[in-house]
């Protein structure tokens, strides 16, 4: 079975949007993309800090899903990374209204001895120190690493940020984000810049305009499912990115043609994430679910056209 490791924040959330607001609940992105990943065929594990506030049954809740915890540090008399949100009325933007680092400010990663030969390694979005920190920790050279990260990083550490994307092979951020990276507005532009600095994939994230994929000439693009009800889009991005990481993990294959199937299965699960708040839908999600939304998918995607 393959393996597949991952790196990020398992945090408080408080969100508010049009439809309602919660106090804290599980959060953070390598709890999103664990969660998303554990619907595949494969071993993982994240590697994270909490303090001991952090409850017990949010550790289960992710050994329940054989996401391995051995890297997930517990500080004594430390508190959990906290974030608040207000979305608002077209969810596509959103105001910070607290962001409290607490332990992640020392975190120094470790990455546990049976995960550093890991398959695939999803950087989740962290400090590019922090990611490149546990590069530094690997045995043996994945067969993918994937990098998420946000325009806080290119405004406030752009060279290391920088250094750690010459070192991975497929980097996912959103359009506002690879505009600014690159200096271009055109996507197909913004795309072309980030492949020279390093990654040989480049994925952009379009919310609910979907996601398109970029290797060297060729381009993908899947759409975004139409939804009835949209409640909190908080963890689609990185429930997106554990879809895509999980299915590559699973499949072994790193071609530009079966990564167009992860962009699929990425964008499919995180349909379901924002249908309630926090990861509560991704809890609960059956797999004859998921699999009734790919036909949909599929439906939505496919046509014949005389040329």
């Amino acid at each position: 079975m393959n393996k597949l490791l991952i790196v990020g924040t398992v945090a408080f959330d408080a969100i508010e949007t049009p439809f309602g607001k919660t106090d804290k609940i599980l959060g953070g992105a390598a709890t999103y993309i664990g969660i998303s990943a554990s619907h595949f065929n494969l071993e993982s594990a994240i590697v994270s800090v909490v303090g001991d506030d952090f409850p017990q049954e949010y550790i289960n809740l992710l050994t329940d899903r054989n996401i391995d915890v051995s890297g997930l540090e517990v500080v004594k008399g430390g508190k959990t990374f906290f974030w608040s949100g207000r979305y608002h009325n077209d969810l596509n933007s959103r105001d910070t209204l607290d962001t409290q680092l607490n332990v992640l400010a020392d975190f120094q990663p470790k990455v546990p001895q049976n995960f550093k030969n890991a398959d695939v390694v999803m950087l989740g979005n962290l400090h590019p120190l922090v990611q490149s920190g546990v590069l530094e920790q690997m045995d043996v050279k994945p067969k993918l690493i994937v990098l998420d990260t946000m325009n806080f990083w290119m405004d406030c550490a752009l060279p290391e940020l920088l250094e750690v994307i010459k070192r991975v092979d497929v980097i996912t951020i959103n359009d506002e984000e690879a505009r600014q990276l690159s200096g271009e507005y055109s996507l197909v532009k913004a795309a072309a810049k980030i492949h020279a600095m390093g990654p040989k994939f480049v994925v952009i994230k379009k919310g609910e305009h979907g996601a398109l994929l970029f290797h060297s000439h060729e381009i993908f693009f899947a759409p975004a499912l139409p939804l009835e009800e949209v409640f909190d889009p908080t963890g689609a991005g990185d429930t997106f990115a554990g879809g895509f990481a999980g299915y590559i993990t699973q499949s072994g294959n790193i071609s530009f043609e079966n990564m167009k199937n992860a962009i699929i299965y990425g964008s499919n699960l995180a349909s379901f994430c924002v249908e309630k708040f926090g990861t509560e839908r991704m809890v609960g999600l059956e797999k004859v679910e998921v699999t009734n939304r790919l036909k949909q998918f599929k439906s939505l995607t496919q046509f014949n056209i005389e040329i």
